[in-house]
């Protein structure tokens, strides 16, 4: 029997990244998963304060050289990858010069948030999805983490419905403690089209902020949990208010099985539809 595959998009990943409630998870729940008999993939961005050397990253030449298109300006993607030895897991890497060669993830030393966020969130989701089709992995279930990837349900949902790659994939939604207070750019919204990408997909986008694309990530998305022990109260009521399966927010201890229970609950609903 082929093993069901779930891919993992994350914002931060340690040890390529300082460990904290995200950057656990993105490290460790991808390992419990294969641990359990599914077969897995896990990505996050080449955030340019990654030790390259340190962690023995090298580029992916055959899924390198594809180029993503916002707002008719081309930017090419790269793709390395990295292994953790400890748990015979590989990490693909997104990456771009002109997005992430800075010494910063999403805040400059100041703690002023990029300008390009927008844009480098963009490149990212749609970048993971590109490299996921060039390997002709179909996953089952896509497990985003982290605001960073909050465009995946979005773009699976609508944008690649029709790819056979992603007709049946079932997509889920944690949501952190790492809200941010800034506006995107006022043309977030246009440089969000893509083919099939329409003004009313979009229109449940009220606020071109963190609680918006958080809220139109949980719109897309099939299962919402809670990343950490406390979240926004307002994100946290709207969860709630979408009647999809909430998983509240486990400790180190219960998290990998009640994702695990999760998956399964999933995987037995698609067999049945």
């Amino acid at each position: 029997m082929e093993k069901k595959k779930i891919l993992f998009i994350s914002q931060e990943i340690t040890p390529y990244l300082p460990e904290n409630e995200m950057s656990y998870i993105g490290r460790y729940l991808p390992q419990g998963i294969q641990e359990s008999g599914k077969e897995i993939r896990a990505f996050m961005p080449r955030f340019g304060l990654i030790n390259e050397r340190r962690n023995q990253l090298h580029e992916v030449i055959r899924l390198s050289g594809m180029n993503i298109i916002i707002e008719d300006t081309d930017h090419s993607l790269i793709i390395k990858v990295a292994s953790i030895q400890s748990a015979r897991m590989q990490v693909y890497f997104i990456d771009n010069e002109d997005y992430f060669q800075r010494k910063a993830t999403t805040f400059d030393k100041k703690g002023h948030f990029f300008p390009d966020n927008d844009e480098r969130m963009i490149f990212y989701c749609r970048g993971v999805i590109e490299t996921v089709k060039k390997l002709r992995w179909s996953p089952d279930i896509i497990h985003c983490h982290g605001w960073f990837s909050s465009l995946v349900p979005l773009y699976i949902k609508k944008a690649y419905n029709v790819d056979p790659l992603f007709a049946h994939t079932k997509v889920i939604y944690s949501i952190y403690n790492d809200s941010f207070s800034d506006e995107f750019n006022p043309s977030f919204k246009e440089r969000l089209k893509i083919e099939k990408i329409s003004e009313n997909d979009l229109s449940m986008l009220d606020k071109s902020n963190y609680f918006g694309i958080s809220k139109l990530a949980m719109d897309y998305s099939d299962a919402i949990t809670m990343g950490s022990p406390v979240i926004s109260p307002e994100l946290e009521l709207y969860a709630n208010q979408t009647g999809k399966p909430f998983l509240p927010y486990y400790n180190k201890e219960e998290y990998i099985p009640s994702f695990s229970d999760l998956y399964d609950k999933m995987l037995d609903e698609g067999n049945q539809s």
